[in-house]
């Protein structure tokens, strides 16, 4: 028997998520309470006390939260760009506004926070850690590097056409977002291999985002028209140049890819991040690998230093 109350329940969430995928789009906007509560279809009343109850954190929190996070990135891997320009960029009204909430939220000023590198993740993680807050793993000035098979190129890629279900939480277990998604596409006939892709979208910094507000997304690529219902999602993934680390490795290993391409290759690249979304590709099915082995494109999003 259907359970009416968990497919209300999905809609809810779907309207949400789609609250939360405008808000990273618009970050430079006056995202004003009204204009969100209508891109979720609900009264502005209502909807501010439904994202608070299903995100865990207020619609102004949540904003201001991805702002600072999308700051500390350029701060550290944007070194040519003035700090008065990065707050316009992730949408503060003024540099006052900008210096108070950076301060506020990390600790120490945006121009300490850029002097220190990645010394000032480490130091806003422990920071962060001692108030309570869970991390994944260790940052990546202290990640102990293994053996693995990994290339490094820059490439153009296309845009992707995608339904998603949303996962929140430590990384690693995103793959119950995806047995959830496998089996709302199966029946309709959406799994087309090898024509068929399968991705995982990262949102948030894990270096300084506690697990609880981590955001990745659960992907599938469907036909432009696909139909959608409850928490499964549409989204396009953007095209464009990317840094694409290929990977053969282990489960174990994700984090250390990503620090690969991130905290190894990126510095020394003369490229920088964007902002349009990063995302793994899923090449193979480990089972039928002889070393059960994961063979993954990870693609990061870059423009010229």
């Amino acid at each position: 028997m259907i359970d009416q109350g968990e497919i209300r329940r999905q809609e809810y969430l779907g309207r949400i998520n789609r609250v939360i995928d405008y808000i990273r789009a618009n970050l430079t906007s006056d995202l004003r309470l009204d204009t969100l509560a209508r891109v979720a279809n609900f009264s502005a009343y209502h909807f501010h006390r439904l994202f608070t109850a299903i995100v865990g954190e207020t619609v102004n929190a949540h904003i201001r939260r991805l702002r600072m996070q999308r700051a500390a990135s350029q701060l550290i891997y944007n070194p040519k760009m003035s700090i008065t320009r990065i707050a316009t960029d992730c949408g503060f009204s003024s540099p006052s506004s900008f210096a108070r909430d950076f301060r506020q939220t990390f600790g120490m000023s945006a121009s300490q926070f850029r002097a220190g590198g990645q010394d000032s993740i480490a130091r806003v993680r422990e920071a962060l850690s001692q108030e309570g807050a869970e991390f994944s793993g260790s940052s990546a000035v202290n990640a102990v590097r293994t053996p693995m098979e990994c290339t490094i190129e820059v490439k153009t890629m296309p845009e992707f056409h995608v339904a998603y279900i949303r996962h929140v939480g430590q990384y690693n277990k995103i793959g119950e977002s995806f047995d959830r998604l496998m089996r709302w596409a199966g029946p309709r006939g959406l799994l087309r291999f090898p024509e068929t892709s399968m991705l995982a979208i990262y949102h948030d910094g894990p270096d300084v985002t506690p697990i609880a507000h981590l955001r990745s997304d659960a992907c599938v690529t469907v036909p432009m028209g696909t139909r959608v219902e409850g928490e499964v999602g549409l989204m396009t993934i953007p095209g464009g140049k990317f840094a694409v680390a290929h990977v053969e490795i282990d489960p174990s290993q994700y984090g250390e890819a990503w620090d690969r391409l991130i905290a190894d290759w990126l510095p020394r690249s003369g490229y920088q991040p964007d902002d349009r979304l990063c995302y793994e590709m899923y090449l193979n099915d480990p089972n039928t690998h002889p070393e059960k082995k994961h063979i993954v494109d990870i693609c990061e999003p870059i423009r010229p230093l």
